[in-house]
């Protein structure tokens, strides 16, 4: 097993795991957005079990006025397989650890209403529940 960045050309392999999160995004959708989120430094990270995602995060670092520069963690999930097996407590680890290098001061993230098991995850992990997110149609 080994942690790292993943790149443009495993794709595939990401989104195989990513599509158990997202469940109404197509292929095409996920590389076109992945492309677009090039801009802004997006960095896909893998837990790899030789060329198999095991656990998928996509981040990147932002500067705001409330959070200050931090990590912010789009997507964190684990292939259904290997769920319970510590690789989210593991990837949240290095995600941790690629915060403090990134000089950042927080890692955030948003989680859905009905994700009560990836709260009580996050929650464990000492994550704080200190805003609400709200989204507007237009």
């Amino acid at each position: 097993m080994q942690i790292r960045e993943l790149n443009l050309k495993e794709l595939l392999s990401a989104y195989e795991v990513v599509s158990q999160l997202r469940v109404g995004l197509s292929y095409k959708e996920f590389e076109d957005l992945i492309y677009d989120m090039r801009h802004m430094e997006y960095k896909m990270f893998a837990i790899m079990d030789g060329e198999k995602v095991i656990t998928y995060a996509g981040a990147n670092v932002q500067t705001n006025l409330y959070h200050k520069r931090h990590l912010y963690v789009f997507d964190l999930v684990t292939d259904e397989k290997y769920r319970g097996k510590k690789y989210g407590e593991m990837m949240l680890e290095y995600l941790s650890d690629y915060a403090k290098t990134c000089m950042c001061k927080n890692i955030v993230l948003s989680s859905g209403f009905a994700r009560e098991d990836a709260h009580r995850f996050y929650e464990k992990h000492k994550f704080e529940k200190v805003s609400y997110v709200f989204l507007k149609s237009v």
